[in-house]
């Protein structure tokens, strides 16, 4: 018999296994739904009796995943989204530590109900409450509607991240209710779930919301400016095959299914040439006023303790989708980096450089890889480290250096390799992908789960399985990082020749 607990909206039952009360499905907001689809999110409207929360909601609408992770199959969809999920030890007053997981998948795909995102585990492990939440993706989340004229008076920008924010307040009105603290919230997410948490950070709404930040592989770059994101919607149109001056009534009408599609049709023609992610926030002058990352640099979220990091090796996931790397050499790889560097041809040398002095591969595919994690991993998450030091609370910084098992270790330390490590989600499906079972990973994951927990708990990740007991504080002088690999290890700006590299960059 699981808990039932009273929100303002009406009361829910829970279900109960293994000490952790389940709630699935919770509506946090009306179903953006119709004349709502672009709309920002307004409260759900209250129910009588009691509602069952056995079930998840549906995930946003969304293309099929182009690299089928395990653990990743987002269920039902439906436009109608927007639900989050909570699991507690008990649904008493215990005021627990709270973490708020926004999942990743390029703002185009993902949900709070995959099951990796599981968030029992923690619970149990950490005595703390964890929700997982959904949010608008796509063209319904992230399309700039502003810009195109009369007809959409009444739209919202950015629909995606105010998504976050109404589900982050349902938190600070209801979580305590299951055995939360509202003033203890942790927002944590990985890739664009990363960037989202960076995103928040820079957004005047979300302040107040959460006292502590883990951007996992994702900081606070990812925006358009609104010229770019006015090209996007071009561009949707275009494919859609629809004037300007009838895309109000349109785009309002349109199944969800031809939208979707449209999306990722445009997508393609679009994504490489705006970074590999036409649909993401954008500084509407609105929501975002200020580019998150220089909010953050000007004192936003003053206060708010942070973890961040990357993986070691994080593009080489994405290797899987980019054939012409099989060819790459050296005037190529040059090529890929004209307009992001004034000189490709030195970019290039000095990481041949480090790597041949490190004893590192350093051929032309092996040099990419490396290249592309510090642009868009690496180097934006030491940029935020950097612009939330001065501003109060504690700042650490981490490295997954675990291999994934995949094809003999082909894909090294890549990108989402730390998600059934950090979630204890060892031995499920999947695990051997990310070679996440047997002693070795059963001591990382329990080491990775006391982390991120600590850190929740009290601003500080160190705990007695790491190095010394301790999870050094980093500093723009000495920028320690700890490695979590089979065994963590502290280091001091670790690659830092790489980093250096884009000073003046990016």
């Amino acid at each position: 018999m699981g808990a039932i607990v009273e929100t303002r909206f009406g009361k829910l039952a829970g279900s109960r296994g293994d000490g952790i009360d389940v709630f699935r499905g919770i509506p946090f907001a009306a179903p953006p739904v119709g004349a709502l689809r672009f709309a920002p999110p307004r409260p759900p409207e209250p129910w009588a009796g009691v509602r069952e929360c056995k079930d998840y909601g549906g995930s946003a609408p969304q293309p099929p995943i182009l690299l089928p992770l395990p653990g990743m199959d987002v269920g039902r969809q439906d436009e109608d989204c927007l639900y989050l999920n909570v699991w507690t030890p008990a649904a008493d007053g215990a005021r627990r530590p709270v973490m708020v997981w926004i999942h990743g998948g390029g703002f185009v795909i993902g949900s709070g109900a995959q099951s990796i995102y599981r968030g029992d585990r923690l619970a149990r492990r950490g005595d703390v409450v964890v929700v997982t939440i959904n949010y608008r993706l796509g063209a319904l989340g992230f399309l700039h509607l502003a810009d195109l004229g009369p007809g959409f008076e009444d739209a919202a920008g950015n629909c995606g991240i105010r998504d976050q924010v109404a589900a982050l307040e349902w938190v600070r009105d209801h979580i305590e209710a299951f055995g939360g603290d509202p003033g203890n919230v942790t927002i944590f997410g990985e890739s664009a779930g990363g960037m989202s948490v960076g995103t928040l950070l820079g957004t005047p709404t979300a302040r107040g919301l959460f006292r502590r930040a883990i951007p996992q592989s994702g900081a606070a770059h990812n925006l358009h400016d609104r010229a770019t994101a006015s090209r996007v919607t071009k561009g949707l149109l275009e494919t859609l095959g629809v004037a300007a001056s009838e895309a109000p009534r349109v785009l309002r009408e349109i199944p969800v299914e031809k939208l979707r599609d449209a999306q990722s049709q445009t997508s393609l023609a679009l994504g490489t040439g705006l970074g590999l992610l036409p649909f993401q926030p954008v500084l509407d002058g609105d929501l975002l006023p200020a580019a998150p990352l220089e909010a953050v640099r000007g004192g936003l979220a003053s206060g708010v303790d942070l973890l961040v990091g990357t993986t070691r090796d994080e593009w080489k996931l994405f290797g899987f989708l980019d054939p012409a790397l099989r060819q790459l050499d050296e005037a190529r790889l040059c090529q890929r980096f004209e307009g992001i560097a004034p000189d490709p041809a030195a970019l290039v040398a000095s990481y041949r450089r480090a790597h041949t002095e490190a004893g590192l591969p350093a051929t032309p595919s092996e040099l990419y890889f490396a290249m592309e994690t510090d642009r868009v991993f690496r180097v934006p998450a030491d940029r935020l480290a950097h612009a939330q030091h001065p501003h109060g609370g504690s700042v650490f910084f981490y490295r997954y250096d675990w291999e994934a098992g995949f094809g003999g270790g082909m894909l090294g330390a890549c990108h989402a390799v730390e998600l059934p490590f950090v979630f204890g989600a060892l031995g499920g499906e999947g695990a051997d992908f990310f070679a996440a079972e047997g002693p070795a990973a059963e001591r990382l994951s329990e080491r990775t789960m006391d982390a991120w927990l600590a850190f929740a708990r009290v601003g500080d990740p160190s705990h007695g399985g790491l190095p010394d007991g301790r999870f050094e504080a980093w500093d723009p002088q000495r920028r320690a990082t700890l490695l979590f690999g089979a065994e963590p290890a502290h280091a001091e700006d670790p690659a830092g020749v790489q980093r250096r590299a884009w000073d003046g960059l990016l």
